[in-house]
């Protein structure tokens, strides 16, 4: 089932960022009103979905007034959003999701913070991860069902945008951590071309898979996002012309995909069809399916040596969870199984790139289906991990509803380099499925 259309937004919260930019400047509301609806939504909905580690109401306000009396211009202004708590901030701790560095307060903050604020955004505050970005969960709810997952590691900032409490939000992808936490709560969600992105000031987990992930309300939000934090002049999305060719890619994970997903992408290929565009099946290589092994090795042998010391001194405090599955598997992995599973990775890569060249882009699943119920896990990350490890461009949209009402994605893939035109296509194919 598709989801209805948007209906025109009537409260500041639930404004996209392009449209409180275009309030602001039109002088219809200002950065404190925006900022105040906000924060009184999160008061209402934060006991249900705690999608924040760390908010603090007066900064907030007084980031706003700041930005009001300064007359100061920006591509975000007034723009509240949300940073997952991997990444330093200055005026804020930065907690990683582990008790190990409870009240850790940076000195500095990361490049992404400083190029939102000098934008003219303002940082609402830290939202949940899981440890370390990693598999443990944290508090966080599902803004639809608080018995479900909001999926992860981006949980946190997944949930909040899902929830309307900020427009943007910023995650971070080594596996699925943003694409599956804004299927599950109904978000668009984006992952870069590998990177594109600058990460300084963010806790790195396995630096050749590790993004940044942009979570928001529309595709438009998105790549004003990115031009923000690429510090370029943001440039309106392009309006893709003439056929769009699409390639719907099942993957070797499909048997994993609910049968309603299924179902639902298998409808959307042919709405997409009706609608002019070529749409063709196509297979990835059958040596992909090695792809699931090559990402558990490049990744669990990286993180576990990044947490060094983490593993050598507060062990007791770090989760079962992270001790008995991704660190366990690291400490077990050669680097002569890491450093091959790394040229097979690349070799992939060079293959996709073969596989889509007649398409402009792929459609295919975001996660398994609607979020699961359970809090111990954040679900099934497969979906996302193949274009994650091929370094691609990725876009989430919330463009069904599973059997019990809650959201689905639909994933569009791009190629390498070629995230404006993924985001043409995405908007594209977006207007055709809502």
């Amino acid at each position: 089932m598709n989801l209805p259309l948007k209906k025109a937004a009537t409260k500041l919260n639930e404004l996209t960022a392009c449209e409180i930019v275009a309030a602001i400047d039109g002088g219809r509301t200002t950065c404190e009103a925006v900022v105040r609806a906000c924060l009184d939504h999160i008061q209402l909905r934060e006991p249900a979905v705690q999608a924040w580690q760390y908010l603090d109401r007066e900064q907030a306000i007084g980031q706003a007034i700041a930005l009001d009396k300064s007359g100061k211009r920006g591509p975000l202004l007034g723009v509240p959003f949300g940073i997952k708590d991997i990444i330093d901030t200055s005026d804020m701790p930065t907690e990683y999701g582990s008790p190990i560095y409870k009240g850790n307060q940076p000195r500095n903050e990361a490049a992404c913070v400083a190029l939102g604020r000098k934008a003219g955004g303002v940082l609402m505050g830290k939202t949940v991860t899981t440890e370390f970005a990693n598999r443990h969960p944290g508090k966080t709810k599902n803004p639809f069902d608080p018995a479900r997952t909001p999926g992860g590691s981006s949980s946190g900032s997944a949930a909040a945008v899902g929830d309307c409490m900020v427009p943007l939000a910023i995650g971070t992808q080594t596996t699925g951590s943003t694409i599956r936490p804004a299927s599950f709560c109904g978000a668009f969600g984006y992952r870069p071309t590998w990177g594109d992105l600058r990460l300084s000031g963010v806790r790195e987990a396995a630096g050749s898979l590790d993004t940044l992930g942009l979570i928001a309300r529309s595709v438009d939000d998105l790549a004003l996002y990115r031009d923000v934090l690429l510090g370029v002049k943001p440039e309106p999305v392009p309006e893709h012309t003439g056929p769009l060719r699409v390639g719907f890619c099942r993957t070797h994970v499909w048997p994993q995909v609910e049968p309603y997903t299924q179902k639902l992408l298998e409808g959307a290929a042919q709405t997409l069809a009706r609608a002019g565009m070529q749409v063709r099946d196509v297979e990835l290589p059958a040596d992909f399916e090695r792809l699931l092994d090559a990402h558990l090795a490049i990744s669990s042998f990286e993180f576990s040596r990044n947490f060094a010391y983490e593993i050598e001194h507060h062990w007791d405090k770090i989760s079962a969870t992270l001790r008995e599955n991704r660190l366990k598997s690291g400490l077990e992995c050669s680097f002569e199984r890491y450093r091959e599973a790394r040229a097979f990775a690349a070799q992939c890569r060079r293959a996709f790139a073969d596989v889509v060249k007649d398409f402009d882009v792929l459609l295919t699943a975001s996660a398994t289906g609607e979020a699961p119920v359970g809090l111990n896990t954040t679900g099934n990350a497969n979906n996302c991990l193949i274009w994650t490890t091929l370094h691609v461009p990725t876009v989430t949209m919330p463009v069904f509803k599973g059997p019990h009402g809650l959201p689905v994605g639909a994933q569009i893939i791009g190629k390498a380099d070629g995230d404006r035109a993924l985001f043409a296509a995405a908007r594209r194919i977006y207007q055709a499925l809502a």
